[in-house]
């Protein structure tokens, strides 16, 4: 369906992105920071089954064009669940249906079950980014009325770009990540040093205990990466998710990983643990991706219980690679307190939200100004924590 704005712009909703060339896409998103708004990641959500209808991840994207040439877009999702989101707004449906509310379906904007920031509208070099923001927030409100959408979400968001929907109506939510900052370091010892001495033991008393174990991890990018070791990831990710049963967020296909092997390579770390008896398939292993100087923590498994190997294959070891090849931050992923103590301090990052019912968007505006100071005292108590030495703290 195309919708006819003005004579320049002209609006395409679109339900799968294989529908938009490669090139065009990418041209809009390969200038930004994060990896994870570029077409081929998001094609191989859909086509591997991993972000489609039947897992309650229906895409709709958005398209602005002027005349053949794609000059905006917005990954969007219609939504009947808010599993794989790891923004819990659990809270707002249970208000809603307190208050006579249907608050499902909604729309949703982010890259599926990728809780990193970044997210934000794709528009082209050289546009009116605040004249198409606007035009393409329009055409998100007509569209949610027009289809009885509850309210629009856009979750870990850019920060730059949540001071322009700010202006634009949407409300922001607070929450945090654990996120690792180079701080200037030449070597691993450089980030030892920041930890007083009790953590420095203990960080060095982890890494030994995996090589006691009799166990070398390697890192692996790119070309270096054997395809037979994406289909191995899908098991190890599996297993992990299996091992939390009902709370194991198993999203991803084994078909998901296995057409990274063909386009996506590039941007994949693999830190693989090997034993003295097999140099040929790891016994465990972790999974990242990096683009320019940003380090990103997926998932990771083991199909042997080793004392610390979790630590030093997600945290440790990606940060002396980290290191090494002048990254400047690292996001291991969602969840764990126990980050902190390695030093991911709690890092704010905001979602957004529009209700389209005014008595929840009345309640919404009245209330998040408590619920994100709330947050903000979490962050501080939090970071007041870290096992920092003095010097530092």
């Amino acid at each position: 369906m195309v919708e006819q704005l003005q004579p320049r712009y002209s609006v395409a909703w679109i339900n799968k992105i294989a529908e938009v060339p490669q090139s065009e896409w990418d041209a809009l998103a390969m200038p930004l920071a994060t990896p994870f708004l570029e077409w081929e990641w998001l094609n191989n959500l859909e086509t591997s089954g991993s972000a489609t209808a039947q897992a309650g991840w229906l895409p709709n994207h958005l398209t602005v064009w002027r005349e053949r040439s794609l000059i905006a877009a917005a990954p969007l999702y219609i939504k009947g669940h808010s599993y794989g989101e790891f923004v819990f707004d659990h809270q707002w449906a249970d208000l809603a249906q307190r208050v006579g509310v249907q608050y499902y379906p909604k729309l949703l904007g982010m890259s599926p079950f990728t809780p990193a920031e970044g997210y934000r509208f794709l528009i082209a070099p050289g546009e009116d980014e605040d004249e198409i923001t606007g035009l393409m927030v329009n055409a998100i409100d007509h569209f949610c009325d027009r289809h009885r959408i509850s309210s629009c979400h856009f979750l870990y968001v850019d920060p730059q770009w949540r001071l322009v929907l700010e202006r634009h109506g949407f409300t922001p939510w607070l929450h945090h990540s654990y996120i690792w900052q180079n701080l200037g370091f030449q070597t691993f010892d450089d980030y030892l040093a920041v930890f007083n001495a009790n953590q420095r033991r203990n960080i060095k008393r982890e890494r030994k205990a995996v090589e006691k174990a009799g166990l070398r991890l390697q890192t692996l990018t790119g070309d270096e990466i054997s395809k037979s070791l994406f289909p191995l990831m899908y098991s190890f990710y599996a297993d992990t998710c299996d091992k939390f049963g009902w709370w194991g967020s198993k999203y991803l296909t084994k078909r998901f990983f296995e057409q990274l092997y063909a386009h996506y390579r590039h941007r994949v770390l693999f830190v693989a643990a090997y034993t003295e008896r097999d140099q040929r398939q790891p016994i465990g292993m972790s999974f990242c991706l990096t683009k320019g100087e940003k380090l990103y923590g997926r998932y990771w498994g083991s199909f042997q219980e080793i004392e610390c190997l979790h630590f030093d294959a997600c945290y440790y070891t990606p940060i002396e690679w980290a290191i090494a090849q002048g990254i400047q931050t690292f996001d291991p992923g969602a969840g764990g307190r126990h980050k902190k103590r390695r030093g991911f301090p709690a890092t704010p990052n905001y979602s957004l939200h529009r209700f389209c019912n005014r008595r929840l968007a009345q309640i919404l505006r009245s209330y998040i100004s408590e619920v994100n100071e709330l947050e903000q005292q979490e962050i501080e108590a939090i970071n007041h924590e870290l096992p920092y030495s003095r010097r530092d703290s």
